[in-house]
Protein backbone atom coordinates (compact mmCIF):
# COMPACT_ATOMS: atom_id res chain seq x y z
CA UNK A 1 0.00 0.00 0.00
CA UNK A 2 1.80 3.07 -1.24
CA UNK A 3 -0.40 5.51 0.66
CA UNK A 4 0.78 4.10 4.03
CA UNK A 5 4.48 4.35 3.25
CA UNK A 6 6.64 6.82 5.14
CA UNK A 7 9.97 8.14 3.89
CA UNK A 8 12.87 9.54 5.86
CA UNK A 9 15.93 11.44 4.74
CA UNK A 10 18.77 10.04 6.85
CA UNK A 11 22.46 10.90 6.98
CA UNK A 12 24.15 7.94 5.26
CA UNK A 13 26.76 7.72 8.01
CA UNK A 14 24.00 6.70 10.45
CA UNK A 15 22.94 3.70 8.36
CA UNK A 16 24.23 0.13 8.55
CA UNK A 17 26.82 -0.75 5.92
CA UNK A 18 24.42 -3.11 4.14
CA UNK A 19 22.43 -0.15 2.79
CA UNK A 20 25.55 1.38 1.26
CA UNK A 21 26.39 -1.95 -0.33
CA UNK A 22 22.87 -2.34 -1.76
CA UNK A 23 23.23 1.07 -3.41
CA UNK A 24 26.64 0.02 -4.72
CA UNK A 25 25.18 -3.23 -6.12
CA UNK A 26 22.37 -1.31 -7.84
CA UNK A 27 25.01 0.95 -9.39
CA UNK A 28 26.94 -2.08 -10.68
CA UNK A 29 23.77 -3.31 -12.39
CA UNK A 30 22.83 0.08 -13.84
CA UNK A 31 26.33 0.63 -15.24
CA UNK A 32 26.55 -2.88 -16.72
CA UNK A 33 29.44 -3.88 -14.46
CA UNK A 34 27.41 -6.83 -13.15
CA UNK A 35 25.59 -9.31 -15.37
CA UNK A 36 22.76 -9.96 -12.87
CA UNK A 37 21.63 -9.25 -9.30
CA UNK A 38 23.61 -12.16 -7.86
CA UNK A 39 26.78 -10.91 -9.49
CA UNK A 40 26.11 -7.33 -8.33
CA UNK A 41 25.57 -8.51 -4.75
CA UNK A 42 28.78 -10.53 -4.89
CA UNK A 43 30.75 -7.54 -6.20
CA UNK A 44 29.33 -5.33 -3.45
CA UNK A 45 30.11 -7.89 -0.77
CA UNK A 46 26.57 -8.70 0.37
CA UNK A 47 24.31 -11.71 0.14
CA UNK A 48 21.79 -12.03 -2.64
CA UNK A 49 18.99 -12.13 -0.06
CA UNK A 50 20.15 -8.83 1.50
CA UNK A 51 20.17 -7.25 -1.96
CA UNK A 52 16.64 -8.42 -2.73
CA UNK A 53 15.39 -7.45 0.73
CA UNK A 54 16.47 -3.80 0.42
CA UNK A 55 16.82 -3.07 -3.31
CA UNK A 56 13.44 -1.34 -3.66
CA UNK A 57 13.70 0.51 -0.35
CA UNK A 58 17.14 2.12 -0.68
CA UNK A 59 18.41 4.64 -3.16
CA UNK A 60 20.94 7.44 -2.96
CA UNK A 61 19.80 11.02 -2.56
CA UNK A 62 21.20 13.25 -5.24
CA UNK A 63 20.80 16.91 -4.39
CA UNK A 64 20.85 17.69 -8.11
CA UNK A 65 17.56 15.80 -8.45
CA UNK A 66 15.88 18.32 -6.17
CA UNK A 67 16.23 21.13 -8.74
CA UNK A 68 13.59 22.31 -11.16
CA UNK A 69 12.86 20.42 -14.35
CA UNK A 70 12.09 22.90 -17.10
CA UNK A 71 10.86 22.11 -20.59
CA UNK A 72 11.50 24.38 -23.55
CA UNK A 73 9.99 24.35 -27.02
CA UNK A 74 12.33 25.84 -29.59
CA UNK A 75 12.33 26.42 -33.32
CA UNK A 76 15.81 26.23 -34.81
CA UNK A 77 17.07 27.15 -38.25
CA UNK A 78 18.10 24.06 -40.20
CA UNK A 79 21.81 24.70 -40.43
CA UNK A 80 24.90 23.06 -38.94
CA UNK A 81 25.90 23.98 -35.41
CA UNK A 82 22.71 25.62 -34.11
CA UNK A 83 21.70 22.69 -31.90
CA UNK A 84 25.31 22.27 -30.77
CA UNK A 85 25.51 25.91 -29.65
CA UNK A 86 22.20 25.52 -27.81
CA UNK A 87 23.45 22.44 -25.96
CA UNK A 88 26.64 24.26 -25.06
CA UNK A 89 24.62 27.07 -23.51
CA UNK A 90 22.70 24.57 -21.38
CA UNK A 91 26.04 23.17 -20.21
CA UNK A 92 27.47 26.61 -19.39
CA UNK A 93 24.30 27.48 -17.45
CA UNK A 94 24.74 24.33 -15.35
CA UNK A 95 21.60 22.64 -16.71
CA UNK A 96 21.51 18.87 -17.07
CA UNK A 97 19.59 17.66 -20.14
CA UNK A 98 16.95 15.11 -19.18
CA UNK A 99 15.27 14.67 -22.58
CA UNK A 100 15.75 16.08 -26.06
CA UNK A 101 13.55 15.59 -29.11
CA UNK A 102 14.23 17.13 -32.52
CA UNK A 103 11.75 16.81 -35.34
CA UNK A 104 12.74 16.58 -38.98
CA UNK A 105 13.28 20.02 -40.52
CA UNK A 106 10.41 21.47 -42.55
CA UNK A 107 10.68 24.73 -44.50
CA UNK A 108 14.18 25.39 -43.18
CA UNK A 109 13.39 25.03 -39.46
CA UNK A 110 13.22 22.19 -36.95
CA UNK A 111 11.12 21.96 -33.81
CA UNK A 112 13.11 20.93 -30.73
CA UNK A 113 11.82 20.12 -27.25
CA UNK A 114 14.35 20.00 -24.42
CA UNK A 115 13.75 19.19 -20.75
CA UNK A 116 16.53 20.13 -18.34
CA UNK A 117 17.19 19.85 -14.62
CA UNK A 118 18.50 23.11 -13.26
CA UNK A 119 18.56 25.28 -10.20
CA UNK A 120 15.45 27.08 -9.09
CA UNK A 121 14.72 30.31 -10.93
CA UNK A 122 16.80 29.62 -14.06
CA UNK A 123 13.90 29.81 -16.53
CA UNK A 124 14.28 33.52 -17.39
CA UNK A 125 18.08 33.32 -17.56
CA UNK A 126 17.87 30.46 -20.07
CA UNK A 127 15.24 32.22 -22.18
CA UNK A 128 17.51 35.31 -22.28
CA UNK A 129 20.42 33.10 -23.41
CA UNK A 130 18.30 31.60 -26.20
CA UNK A 131 17.42 35.07 -27.50
CA UNK A 132 21.14 35.74 -28.04
CA UNK A 133 21.82 32.55 -30.03
CA UNK A 134 21.96 33.04 -33.78
CA UNK A 135 19.73 30.43 -35.39
CA UNK A 136 17.02 30.17 -32.74
CA UNK A 137 13.84 31.44 -34.37
CA UNK A 138 11.58 31.02 -31.34
CA UNK A 139 11.99 29.81 -27.76
CA UNK A 140 9.36 29.39 -25.09
CA UNK A 141 9.03 27.62 -21.81
CA UNK A 142 6.28 25.02 -21.53
CA UNK A 143 4.92 23.34 -18.45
Amino acid sequence: MLENREFLLVDAQALPEVFHKVVQAKRYLAQGKAKNASHAAQLAGISRSAFYKYRDAVRPYDQRESGDILTFSLTLEDRPGVLSVLLGEFYRAGANIVTLNQNLPVDGVAAVTVSVRTREGAREQLLDLFAAIDGIVEAKSIG
